[in-house]
């Protein structure tokens, strides 16, 4: 295995993602690979599933498996004290209370970019062989996995300008309000605070070392919010492998009582199949017991892979690629499921302005793209082609 494999588990809530991390995580390590499981869920739950209790700095649950619970506020005072002192000054001008001040400067999604800064360090380490990632529900897992992105666009072109005029005002302004002003080691504590995350979103983009697996259910809503992230998750770069179909009625349910939910589940799971083609669909029928514990995750890893490696790249894909036609150059992006009305495209100097919905997504040209003008942009099947043409050409 080249470099550490890391492995992201994300669907709706509910739908049995941290069972399947656990699942995963101990079938990887059961194969020798050292392996750790984290979760980015607040609400965490992978102690419940290995009925064993872990820690935020990790917990041995078996010889070659770790697990870790995070723990947000034991991180504060380390990574985040300087900037939240600044934070807490300038509430309490504004006439907030120290206990008002200090919940108030816990900035939400802080757990988020401490699990971020975790991923990067289990990687980097050379403990690790694996990585298993339970992340949040679906929305928060768009923005656990848009934060690099947010953050160095922020840090890139706002940072350095921000802290250059604070620079220059702060003697004007602290002689002519009280309001705390911002010095430079609270600069200084965004910027280490930044450097923890530096390479996080090229680590968790390269799709030789991470992917992403799908849970879902055989239930229409379900899907629809799978399909609906498989789009935002190709947009952002992040590779799927495998989508895994959790809790289908097991053959051996023969009662008619049961037969429209067997035909409602025989239905859905083919639309998954069809809908998610080529990536591999991994089948887990509903268990007659709670899988708590070491030994009935084990068994489900087993039905669940079968003899796949549940390490290995089981799909791989090309989320973003330039190719040549002609004396043309065309951007293609997978968009899987995007709808051609909820797309948005634009370009800023050197940056090609995405969007799909709610979310948007700067991409740098490469320098072949860069000199050239946009002659147009299609939806083909699920990818988006936009063509580049030299500068001049009068196309439109």
């Amino acid at each position: 295995m080249s470099g550490t494999r890391i492995l992201l588990f994300t669907g709706k809530g509910g739908v049995g993602k941290t069972t399947t991390a656990a699942a995963t995580a101990l079938r990887c390590a059961d194969a020798g690979l050292r392996t750790i499981v984290l979760s980015t869920d607040p609400a965490h739950s992978l102690a419940d599933a290995f009925d064993v209790p872990l820690t935020s700095v990790g917990s041995p649950i078996t010889p070659m498996l770790w697990g870790q619970q995070l723990d947000a506020q034991e991180r504060l005072e380390d990574a985040w004290g300087e900037i939240q002192s600044y934070l807490q000054d300038v509430l309490g001008w504004a006439g907030l209370d120290a206990l008002e001040a200090e919940e108030l400067s816990v900035i939400p999604g802080l757990d988020e970019i401490f699990s971020l800064s975790d991923i990067k360090s289990f990687a980097e380490s050379g403990t690790w062989d694996v990585v298993v990632v339970d992340c949040a529900p679906t929305a928060e897992t768009i923005r656990f996995l848009s934060l690099p992105d947010v953050l160095s666009w922020y840090m890139e072109r706002i940072f350095p300008m921000e802290r250059r005029l604070v620079k220059a005002v702060r003697p004007i302004l602290t002689r002519v309000t009280s309001l705390p002003i911002a010095g430079e080691e609270v600069f200084d504590a965004t910027r280490r605070f930044y450097d923890r995350l530096d390479g996080v979103r090229e680590l968790l983009t390269d799709g030789e070392r991470t992917t992403v697996r799908l849970v879902v259910n055989p239930e229409r809503m379900v899907i629809a919010e799978a399909r609906r992230l498989s789009t935002y998750l190709s947009l952002f770069g992040y590779q799927v492998d495998a989508v895994i179909a959790n809790r289908l009625l097991p053959e051996a349910i023969t009662d008619p009582w049961f037969k429209a939910w067997k035909d409602a589940h025989a239905e859905h799971l083919s639309a998954i199949e069809d809908g998610f083609a080529p990536l591999p669909v991994l089948r887990a029928e509903l268990a007659p017991e709670e899988l708590v514990g070491v030994e009935r995750l084990r068994a489900f890893a087993d039905l669940l892979y079968g003899d796949r490696d549940a390490a290995a790249i089981l799909h791989r894909a090309e989320p973003l690629s330039v190719e040549r036609r002609g004396g043309d150059y065309v951007l293609r992006i997978e968009l899987p499921f995007a709808d051609h009305d909820d797309l948005d495209l634009g370009r800023v100097d050197d940056e090609l302005l995405v969007r799909v919905g709610p979310y948007r997504r700067g991409i740098v040209l490469p320098d072949s793209l860069k000199r050239r003008s946009v002659a147009g942009a299609r939806m083909v099947d699920d990818r988006l082609e936009v063509t580049f043409v030299e500068q001049g050409e009068g196309r439109p």
